[in-house]
């Protein structure tokens, strides 16, 4: 039997087994100096400097992650993911396309990752994840019914009804967590009925909660 070289590290079960001793010298000599390194177990990450290293298995896989041919995958830790946009005017039906009755917003507060369109106010989502999404919008007269519904790739998932016929701005909002995958959409549809927008009565926000 051969004598194991003294100060060699022991070959891991699995596939990729040099790929942590091959490859953590050169990130090392590549980080700034100064710059933290946290090691922890065998079975949790290394974070170099708000990266995350993921040691390879036989089967590498990190969504959104890049992976290197030494099969180690960095994945950012600084994702964000978050907007939320007003509607300033009323917004009648006439303003939008008759086919796809979208409601429109036209002030964006906070679009992080830039992931919400303004012109389409359609929101894309970056990766798959758990995202989760509110509305609250206010009907323009009495006597009338409004309904609005959140559509997730062009299906209904979720709406809010408001329909006192004595209550001139009534509203109507609804919350919800949904799974998505990487580029499915979400907007908003007016179901019926007329939106008031001045003053920003209208709002539709989402942020990302976690990623998987």
């Amino acid at each position: 039997m051969g004598r194991r070289r003294r100060g060699a590290l022991p070959e891991p079960a699995g596939g990729c087994s040099c790929c942590l001793a091959a490859a953590l010298p050169l990130l090392l000599l590549l980080l700034p100096a100064g710059c933290p390194v946290r090691a922890q177990n065998d079975t949790e990450p290394i974070v170099l400097e708000g990266k995350c290293l993921v040691v390879c298995d036989s089967s590498p896989s990190a969504d959104g992650a890049i992976t290197s041919s030494l099969g180690i995958s960095v994945r950012s830790g600084s994702a964000k993911v978050a907007f939320s946009a007003t509607r300033s005017t009323n917004h009648e039906p006439s303003e939008m396309s008759n086919r796809t009755m979208t409601i429109y917003f036209d002030q964006v507060l906070v679009n992080i990752g830039n992931h919400f369109d303004l012109t389409s106010s359609i929101f894309v989502a970056p990766r798959k994840g758990i995202y989760s999404f509110s509305f609250h919008v206010v009907k323009v007269y009495n006597r009338q019914t409004i309904q609005v519904s959140l559509m997730q790739n062009g299906y209904p998932v979720i709406s809010a009804f408001a329909g006192d016929q004595d209550v001139t701005r009534e509203a109507a909002s609804n919350g919800v967590l949904l799974l998505m995958e990487r580029e499915d959409k979400v907007h908003l549809k007016l179901e019926r009925g007329n939106l008031m927008g001045g003053w920003k009565y209208s709002t539709f926000s989402g942020f990302l909660v976690f990623p998987l």
